[in-house]
């Protein structure tokens, strides 16, 4: 479609985005180090590391992995921590060696990891020693030839590492008991990598940089392919987007999403990186006493997250007697932002919540609403530069504007297809280029793309399609509830109808009450014909609330 979104772009943007500066992101890695040396690139549990050390440690990694282990161009690496000092200067030893990054979520039971390590053909793995028993019970079934263990407090420096490590393992036995012959320290890996030659190898655009598998909340994972080329082009894209927002070398961004997820590791790594920004890891999101006390030694100027976590945030005590001054950015992603939270959260902090959309295919970025919004617009924004978008039916047809349709994506940031699987790429890729995201949305006559839902997630009553995002909206708006997902049951007369799982905040509130609210603010087949209340929702490692898996709850307490 003619792309309308343009004559409401932010000024300075442009239509297109410079697709040259660039060839690798061993260049964005090292004009920032030569740039920004001194200045602190990555700061977890009171140390900092600096722009310079960073260079320094990936470098000596990466000479670990070509000259000690032998890897060569192409190779796989999986990646298995939290937000630790170690993951960035892993992940940028990987590529600097010309590898390929696949990122793994620690939580992972040993069934999903060995079909990432299986699939991606991985043959080294960096793993945090709390996840190391869930290798170690599958390692024989791999292919695996070098494993590196780290241990939390590795990089914290003396006398903080031993102290750390020791509690960690002695005092909080959050380690429990692995078996892994010869498996290397990671401290190691540095301290020989050092004491090694490197020479960079040349890297295109073309040559692939990290092999990201999607949640499997919608199935199997699939790892899907995406180039040096395709994460410099959502760099530029997203950079471009906030450069009258954001300062070279004066940012701090709070990073509580996993880096091991494409959003967190394009919005916060990467772009910060290249900003010459600081980057606060947060390992353990889910501790909001530590959490907000972490956020009270920061002047940090910008924050990601999903709907979930500010939620969170603004639901744990001493949040909102933080000083939000220096604030610019907020942004979520991951899943749809709730008018209620987005509301309260400008409201708390002073700052809006700017949504975006991506998706793992896409590098991620899609669309991002302008940094300058006055308010919640209940919009995912605008398509970013070089990007184009439409809505179809079924038949691949676009729709006309305001019309529900499949959102179909086209841009250099999508990727080259999934791993090994033509199949599964012919299904979502066609062969000009357009992506089919499986989300359903509009396009307002100004450009601005409103999702619905996801595709799959939609509830049919008697014939009329009801999306859980509005009714989740609606029912989040309550005062009593915390938080709140929506899915379809089955039904001998409507064929669906809608259940509730909530969270309560009041604990005094009651079906009955749910019920007669969604009366007053929804139409009649959207009524949720039951109300069920959950101590938790289960959660993807981002906090996305997985209806999957609540509807596969649901089919098994009616079988």
């Amino acid at each position: 479609m003619e792309k309308i979104w343009l004559k409401n772009y932010p000024q300075g943007v442009p239509a297109e985005i410079d697709l040259t500066e660039f060839d690798s992101l061993q260049q964005v890695l090292e004009k920032s180090c030569a740039k920004f040396g001194e200045r602190p690139a990555f700061a977890n549990m009171g140390t900092v590391l600096t722009y310079r050390e960073l260079d320094r440690r990936s470098r000596d990694f990466a000479a670990w992995l070509v000259n000690v282990a032998g890897l060569g161009k192409g190779d796989r690496v999986a990646l298995m921590m939290p937000n630790l000092l170690q993951y960035p200067v892993a992940l940028f030893g990987i590529l600097r060696a010309g590898l390929i990054v696949v990122n793994i979520n620690p939580m992972y039971t040993g069934r999903e990891l060995l079909h990432e390590i299986q699939d991606a053909d991985v043959n080294t793995i960096v793993i945090l020693e709390n996840f190391a028993h869930t290798l170690a019970d599958v390692a024989g079934q791999t292919a695996l030839k070098h494993i590196v263990t780290t241990q939390v407090g590795d990089l914290l420096g003396a006398p903080k590492s031993l102290l750390v490590n020791f509690a960690v393992k002695h005092i909080k036995h959050m380690v429990p008991a692995w078996d892994l012959p010869n498996a290397i320290p990671f401290p190691q890996a540095l301290k020989d990598g050092a004491a090694q030659p490197f020479k960079q190898p040349a890297l295109t655009r073309d040559d692939v940089a990290f092999l990201q598998y999607t949640g499997g909340t919608t199935g199997r994972a699939k790892g899907a392919i995406l180039t040096h080329g395709n994460m410099i082009a959502n760099l530029q894209q997203a950079s471009t987007w906030v450069h009258e927002l954001l300062e070279e070398g004066r940012e701090i961004i709070i990073t509580a999403l996993p880096l091991y997820h494409i959003f967190s590791l394009l919005a916060n790594c990467l772009m910060f990186v290249k900003l010459g920004g600081l980057s606060v890891l947060i390992t353990d999101p889910r501790d909001m006493k530590g959490f907000v006390k972490e956020l009270g030694k920061w002047r940090f100027t910008a924050i990601t997250g999903v709907n979930t976590l500010f939620n969170g945030l603004l639901n744990a005590p001493g949040f909102d007697q933080l000083d939000f001054t220096p604030l610019k950015l907020s942004l979520g992603g991951g899943m749809a932002v709730q008018r209620a939270i987005a509301e309260r959260w400008q409201t708390t902090t002073g700052t809006p919540l700017i949504e975006a959309y991506g998706l793992t295919e896409a590098s991620p970025a899609v669309c991002i609403n302008r940094p300058d919004l006055n308010a919640y617009n209940a919009s995912i924004g605008l398509p970013i530069p070089s990007t184009e978008v439409s809505t179809c039916d079924d038949a691949g047809n676009e729709v006309p504007i305001g019309e529900i349709g499949e959102l179909t994506v086209r841009g250099p940031q999508v990727m080259r297809g999934y791993w090994n699987q033509p199949e599964e790429t012919a299904k979502v890729l066609s062969a000009d280029g357009w992506l089919r995201t499986g989300d359903m949305a509009t396009i307002d006559e100004e450009g601005y793309v409103h999702l619905v839902d996801r595709k799959k997630d939609m509830i049919l009553v008697s014939g009329f399609n009801v999306y859980p995002n509005e009714v989740e909206d609606v029912v989040a708006g309550m005062p009593g509830v915390r938080e709140v997902a929506a899915i379809g049951v089955p039904d001998e007369h409507s064929g669906e109808v809608v259940k509730l799982l909530i969270v309560k905040r009041d604990q005094s509130l009651t079906a009955d009450q749910v019920k007669a609210y969604c009366r007053e603010n929804l139409t009649g087949y959207k009524h949720p014909k039951y109300v069920e209340f959950r101590d938790e929702l289960p959660k993807s490692n981002v906090g996305k609330i997985l209806r999957r898996e609540l509807r596969e709850q649901e089919k098994k307490s009616a079988a």
